[in-house]
């Protein structure tokens, strides 16, 4: 798990030799330092960043055979829209509590699923309407005819799903747009920390130069961005400077936003 991995980096922090970097979670390890959860032993801003590879955007993914095939008609169903997700403060059951507290939604929510991929076999026998996700991991079944994206995240469509509409253009509906929006703003925030590659604090300053930059060269090599675009394999790479205040921004909130946050992450609400 992120958890594991990142204790094992964090470990190695008594020898840093720039032998030992980590893929990490990155989103998920600031919630969970955010809400103080047990085995977060570690400060998200002390890992010594090497960039990030992708920063995979969240979608609302519905079963075309459960009739909702646009937002509105989601959003309107109410609590007869089951959707589905993991465990209590699971990713895919943070985003769907988040999108309801920033969006005004009544769906209801159904977690303790063991991954996302049951989460959708669910969808498939009809028991669950949709779920959240990553785009990537739902773009087979959308490929397939199965399932239909209603509803993505960013401050710009994706360039694949120029038509899904996003989710700042349902903010003017809502009760509250200002709070919508600081919501929002929060989510896309974390969002934005994505996958990074990380090697342990107090790593020498000029091998964790070194790397990050053939990290940077690496991912930004023509053969390999035509290889990822080949198998639909997404890649926004960051620098280590750039990841580095993405973070750091990440875990700027107000104090009423934090909270919503951490009783997301805690399954509190």
């Amino acid at each position: 798990s992120s958890l594991v991995g990142s204790e094992m980096c964090i470990r190695d922090s008594a020898n840093p030799d720039g032998l030992t970097i980590g893929l990490i979670n990155g989103s998920a390890l600031v919630m969970n330092e955010m809400a103080g959860i047990a085995g977060a032993d570690y400060e998200i801003a002390s890992f010594e960043y090497l960039g990030r590879i992708v920063a995979d955007r969240r979608v609302l993914v519905v079963s075309l055979a459960s009739g909702y095939d646009s937002f509105e008609a989601f959003r309107d169903g109410g609590s007869d829209v089951k959707i589905g997700a993991t465990g209590l403060g699971g990713s895919t059951y943070v985003d769907a509590v988040i999108a309801q507290e920033a969006l005004g939604l009544n769906s209801d929510i159904i977690h303790g699923f063991d991954s996302s991929s049951v989460v959708r076999q669910a969808m498939l026998r009809g028991n669950l309407a949709g779920t959240w996700g990553s785009w990537g991991s739902a773009q087979d079944a959308v490929d397939q005819g199965r399932d239909k994206i209603i509803m993505q995240t960013g401050s710009e469509p994706a360039p694949d799903i120029p038509d899904v509409p996003l989710v700042y253009d349902m903010v003017d509906s809502t009760d509250d747009p200002e709070r919508a929006r600081a919501i929002l703003d929060a989510w896309e925030r974390l969002q934005a920390v994505g996958r990074p590659v990380a090697a342990p604090p107090g790593t020498d300053p000029e091998r964790v130069a070194f790397l990050s930059d053939a990290f940077l060269k690496a991912l930004t090599d023509p053969e390999l961005v035509e290889i990822a675009q080949r198998t639909m394999r997404p890649l926004h790479p960051a620098g280590a400077e750039d990841i580095q205040r993405i973070v750091q921004e990440s875990m700027v909130m107000t104090p009423e936003i934090e909270d919503l946050f951490v009783r997301a992450i805690k399954g509190e609400l």
